[in-house]
C-alpha cells in the first residue's frame, strides 16, 4: 500500500477534482469527498450545498481536523467496517466551532467549541451493531469539510487549553488510548507501559501514562523519534530496527518482570514479541495492524501468563468526555506534528502514509 497510496495521492494532488468555480457563494461550502476510481478512491474537493440543522441538529463550522491509519485504508477500498461510501466525506475526527442549531437543541450554543465524537451513536455503555455503524468518515459524517452538520449527541466540547488544531486529534487515537489503557486496563501509578512506534495512538499512550505515574517504554526505528519521547516523559526507548529482538530489552528495562500494559498497534509482526515482554497478570490492547492484522492470538501464552487482552475500537462519548477531563486536569496537550491547509489534503493523506511524522498530522479549514 505505501507506494501505490503515495503515487495516487500525488496524482490527485495534481488533478484536483472540482466540480465548481473557486469563487464560493455562501450557500455553498468546500467539502474533499471520495471519488471512486475503480476499486479505489482519490480525493476531490468539491463544491456542495451548505447543511443547515433539523431540530436535533447543530452546524459546526469545521476549523481542524486530522488523519488516522484507518483514512488510508479507506483510500485504498480495504477498510472492512461499512467500507467507504462513494462521493462522501473522509475522516473522523474534527473540531470547530457551532454555527447553527436546531430548534430543539439544548446541549449547545452558537459560539461553543465543540469535536466529534467517532461513533455519532455511542454515548456510554457497551455499544451496539447499530451504534458501531455509526463511525464517521467514507460516510455522511465524516469532517473533512467546512461545514458538518450533525445530532447535538454526537458532539463534545473540547478542553479550553487546547487549539482547534490540537482538540481534532482526540476523538479516534485519543479516546483509543485512554481506553485502552484506563478502561480496559485500569493503568495504575507504577505500571510499566508498552507503546509502539510514535503515530498518534503510541504517543497520546506515552503522554496519558507519563501523567498517571506510570512508567512508558517506548519503541521507534528512529533515534530522533526516541530523543522526543524522553522529553514526553519516556522511562525506557528501545530502537526496534538496531534491537530486532527489542522484547528482550523492553523486559530488561522492566528489571525483568515485564510490562503490565501494551498498546498494541503493529499487529502480526509485533503482537507475538509485545507478548513475550508481558508481565504475569498483564493486560494487551489489541488496536492496530500496521503490519497487516493479527489473525490467530496465542490463548496458549496468554493463559501461562493470567493475562488478558482486549479488542479496541475506539469508544463512546463518555469515553471522550473522560478524556477530556484527564487532558484539563493533567493540562497535557496533543502532539502535532505536521499541518496542512484544506486544498493540500491529498498531501496530508501523503505524509500519514510515509509513517515520517510523530503525533498526529492535521489539515486546517
Amino acid at each position: 500500500m505505501h507506494g501505490r497510496s503515495v503515487h495516487r495521492l500525488a496524482i490527485a494532488s495534481a488533478l484536483l477534482v472540482l466540480t465548481a468555480t473557486s469563487a464560493h457563494a455562501a450557500d455553498t461550502i468546500r467539502q474533499w469527498q471520495f471519488a471512486p476510481t475503480g476499486d479505489t478512491f482519490e480525493l476531490a474537493l468539491r463544491d456542495v450545498a451548505a447543511p443547515t440543522p433539523a431540530a436535533h441538529e447543530v452546524a459546526v463550522r469545521v476549523r481542524a481536523v486530522s488523519l488516522n491509519r484507518r483514512d488510508l485504508m479507506m483510500v485504498e477500498g480495504r477498510y472492512g467496517r461499512g467500507g467507504t461510501q462513494p462521493n462522501t466525506v473522509p475522516l473522523s475526527d474534527g473540531a470547530g466551532e457551532v454555527i447553527a442549531v436546531g430548534s430543539s437543541v439544548t446541549r449547545f450554543k452558537v459560539g461553543d467549541r465543540v469535536a466529534g465524537i467517532f461513533f455519532e451513536d455511542w454515548l456510554d455503555g457497551a455499544p451496539t451493531a447499530a451504534s458501531l455503524a455509526t463511525a464517521r468518515g467514507g460516510n455522511a459524517g465524516g469532517m473533512l469539510s467546512e461545514v458538518v452538520v450533525t445530532d447535538a449527541e454526537g458532539l463534545v466540547s473540547i478542553p479550553t487549553h487546547l487549539t482547534y488544531e490540537e482538540a481534532a486529534t482526540l476523538p479516534c487515537a485519543g479516546v483509543t488510548a485512554w481506553v485502552g489503557l484506563f478502561k480496559r486496563g485500569r493503568l495504575e501509578a507504577g505500571d510499566f507501559v508498552l507503546l509502539e512506534g510514535t503515530g498518534g495512538v503510541s504517543v497520546f499512550g506515552l503522554q496519558l501514562a507519563a501523567a498517571a505515574g506510570a512508567k512508558p517504554i517506548i519503541t521507534s526505528s528512529s533515534d530522533a523519534k526516541l530523543a522526543r519521547a524522553r522529553e514526553l516523559g519516556a522511562f525506557g526507548t528501545v530502537n526496534y530496527r538496531s534491537t530486532p529482538e527489542w522484547q528482550r530489552t523492553v523486559r530488561e528495562l522492566t528489571g525483568g518482570t515485564g510490562v503490565d500494559q501494551v498498546l498494541e498497534v503493529g499487529g502480526q509482526d509485533t503482537l507475538p514479541r509485545a507478548i513475550e515482554a508481558l508481565a504475569y497478570g498483564g493486560h494487551i490492547a489489541i488496536i492496530g495492524g500496521l503490519s497487516g492484522f493479527a489473525t490467530d492470538v496465542p490463548v496458549s501464552a496468554l493463559m501461562g501468563l493470567n493475562a488478558t487482552a482486549s479488542g479496541i475500537y475506539v469508544g463512546s462519548r463518555a469515553d471522550f468526555e473522560a478524556l477530556n477531563a484527564f487532558l484539563t486536569q493533567h493540562k497535557i496537550k496533543p502532539i502535532v506534528d505536521k499541518v496542512f491547509e484544506l486544498e493540500e489534503a491529498p498531501a496530508a493523506f501523503a505524509a500519514m502514509d510515509s509513517g515520517e511524522f510523530f503525533g498526529k498530522v492535521v489539515i486546517r479549514l
